[in-house]
């Protein structure tokens, strides 16, 4: 099933559904004609739409609402944090080309702080999908779930084949391995499974996690992937500070465990715009260059 067929059937089934894009109709073409007035289109305002999303939640709805991840997250992170964090209300917001997957775009199109952002909501969660097949599967738990979501909006086709039902805050482990853990989130899941099929050809066992959510996100597999194996390794196309290396660096102070980390993220500039692999290539984030650099940690 595509994203927007299954938010046809969600609204189908629940008259509480509406549908909002800031003239960011890419993913939800046809749902227009389909949803008629429970479609609405604001044009390019996303601190409108975050706004009327609230007041619409405030009246029984529930709004999924959707923009660049950039614009959404940074233009109208006021109106994310005190119209609908504060309220603790059920919008759900889905950003678009989240991370590397803005490629070709500039810094000003470059969500690469968003999790950081969204996070430092507190009743804000943040949903990370792999692929479509993840996304489809996760939707109707953030859709039913009564409190504020973020989604990094991702329907890329499934290059892993996923192995548990989705859950949230529950880890999805693909490999299992006692030299290194390799944590991952979004599209890089793809590149960190190819490290670790490069490495466990070189003999290097690796365990393989994917954190479908990264609030709330599974304590218990981290904690244990730290006791049970010699190095962390965190993946993703977001700044070191804020992202998946500073909640795996708060949840290990807090629950006083000492392992060595290996962050593997942008570090405090935004990424070279290119065509995705190019991208990929010019950071350092393919598979076999992180494989390179987990193989010369250990």
């Amino acid at each position: 099933m595509t994203y927007e067929g299954l938010l046809y059937r969600t609204a189908q089934a629940d008259d509480r559904l509406v549908v909002m894009t800031a003239e960011n109709r890419a993913a939800i073409r046809g749902l227009p004609v389909r949803l008629g007035d429970r479609f609405i289109d604001v044009g390019i305002a996303e601190q409108t739409m975050v706004g009327a999303a609230a007041g619409l939640a405030l009246r029984g709805r529930i709004p999924i609402v959707h923009a660049l991840a950039a614009f959404l997250t940074l233009r109208a992170f006021e109106f994310a944090r005190t119209d609908v964090g504060i309220g603790n209300l059920p919008v759900k917001l889905v950003g678009d080309v989240p991370g590397f997957l803005s490629e070709a775009n500039g810094p000003t199109h470059q969500a690469i702080e968003d999790i950081a952002l969204m996070r430092g909501i507190p009743s804000m969660n943040v949903f990370c999908p792999a692929d479509v097949e993840e996304l489809v599967a996760g939707m109707p738990h953030v859709i039913d779930h009564r409190m504020p979501w973020y989604v990094r909006y991702n329907a890329a086709p499934a290059t892993v084949r996923h192995t548990a039902p989705f859950a949230i805050g529950k880890a999805e482990q693909l490999a299992a391995g006692r030299d290194v853990t390799i944590l991952a989130f979004g599209f890089l899941l793809r590149e960190a499974h190819a490290a670790a099929t490069l490495l466990s050809a070189r003999g290097v066992t690796v365990r393989l996690l994917n954190l479908r959510t990264l609030k709330p996100i599974d304590e218990e597999a981290i904690l244990n992937a730290a006791a049970e194996t010699r190095l962390l390794v965190t993946v993703e196309d977001h700044f070191e500070t804020g992202g998946l290396t500073s909640i795996v660096a708060e949840l290990l102070m807090r629950n006083r465990t000492t392992v060595r980390v290996l962050p593997i993220a942008l570090p405090d500039r935004w990424f070279k715009p290119a065509l995705l692999p190019d991208v990929l290539e010019y950071e350092g984030f393919t598979g076999a260059r992180i494989a390179e650099r987990i193989a010369a940690a250990l």
